[in-house]
């Protein structure tokens, strides 16, 4: 793989913590008036931020990608502004970044490190606000808005309600999936990081369509008979799971046989579970950015594997989507930006699999 990036981008994650220290009393120093703005608290909180930048871009230099902090970076402007953190502010943290870390760094791993960062400085330009993922010309756009609507008023069963109508009157369980699930998941993440609904909305609504989703599952589940079998694991400590266990429910109603096991599972733990379960394939989600070297560390590891060589490995998540050559520089043998096309993905690299051991 990339082995310069890769130094470059560990050695920034090694000394992350120290550079956090030095960017928020810089800051503080600069902008006095940031005390009276964000009280007694203003500078732990300015620390925590200005270390979630170091690991978001340490990330990106060691997957050679700098589309992942600038998406990064378009994504925290937005956020920023509900906290009212400025765009100046912001930019005075990431010119006191680059100060720090020229001083910390040598080259080559220095300059690298800062063309990233130019290059996310220079994309902050511009006042653009994420556009809505519910809109009119959208497959079942008024039924999303409508059952988007209810979650947000706290309306669980007349959502469950909406969606089971929508089931029993013939809509595919798959169209519900991609068009009124995903996309009102997108949505309400798109309203948290502009301000317009709270973090316990987010989570109450989330937890309303994993409820749903359930009460769903055993009106088109079938005994499992698939000839195909597939693994489907989170990798770090990843939270958001709804995009994975739709996942495995799409591959399910194709006739695969599924198994989740969530996020979280030790590396050793989820080898010895392929090697005594074998699959023919092992979908990995990613949902932040920073979690994308744990997906290239299993990765490896089970490719050293022997036993494990006729495992495909599938990826998918935000990263993923936003650099569309990221999964190659894992390792995995495909990407998928949803299930729909997951599965498409994942017939034709089982179908050469089989081929190849014929």
């Amino acid at each position: 793989m990339y082995t310069n990036q890769q130094d470059a981008g560990e050695r920034l994650k090694m000394i992350a913590e120290q550079l956090a220290d030095e960017i928020s009393l810089r800051q503080y120093e600069r902008q006095p008036e940031l005390k009276q703005r964000f009280g007694p608290s203003g500078m732990a909180r300015t620390r925590q931020d200005s270390l979630y930048h170091l690991r978001y871009l340490a990330q990106s230099v060691a997957m050679d990608s700098p589309l992942l902090f600038i998406n990064y970076v378009l994504w925290l402007k937005v956020l920023l502004m509900q906290y009212k953190i400025t765009a100046e502010d912001l930019r005075i943290n990431f010119t006191l970044m680059k100060d720090a870390i020229s001083a910390s760094l040598d080259p080559p791993a220095r300059e690298l490190i800062l063309s990233y960062l130019d290059m996310a400085i220079f994309h902050m330009k511009g006042e653009e606000s994420p556009p809505s993922f519910l809109r009119p010309e959208k497959p079942y756009f008024r039924e999303a808005d409508e059952y988007l609507r209810l979650l947000l008023e706290g309306e669980r069963r007349k959502a469950s309600a909406c969606i089971i109508r929508l089931y029993d009157e013939g809509v595919p369980v798959k169209d519900i999936y991609m068009h009124i699930f995903q996309e009102t998941q997108y949505e309400l993440g798109r309203l948290w990081q502009m301000g317009r609904i709270t973090v316990a909305q987010e989570h109450y609504c989330t937890a309303c369509t994993q409820s749903i989703i359930s009460q769903l599952y055993p009106r088109w589940i079938g005994a499992q008979s698939g000839r195909s079998r597939l693994v489907a694991v989170g990798v770090g400590e990843e939270l958001h799971e709804i995009g994975l266990r739709m996942l495995t429910d799409f591959f399910e109603m194709e006739g695969w046989n599924t198994y989740y096991l969530g996020s979280n599972m030790p590396l050793e733990s989820l080898i010895r579970y392929l090697m005594e379960q074998p699959a023919d394939l092992l979908a990995i989600s990613v949902t932040m950015t920073y979690h994308v070297s744990e997906a290239a560390r299993v990765i490896a590891s089970i490719r050293s594997r022997t036993e494990l060589d006729g495992l495909r490995i599938m990826v998918g998540g935000m990263p993923f989507n936003i650099d569309k050559e990221l999964w190659e520089k894992v390792g995995a043998d495909g990407y998928a930006p949803d299930a729909r096309t997951a599965l498409e993905a994942a017939e034709r690299l089982v179908t050469s699999t089989r081929h190849h051991k014929n």
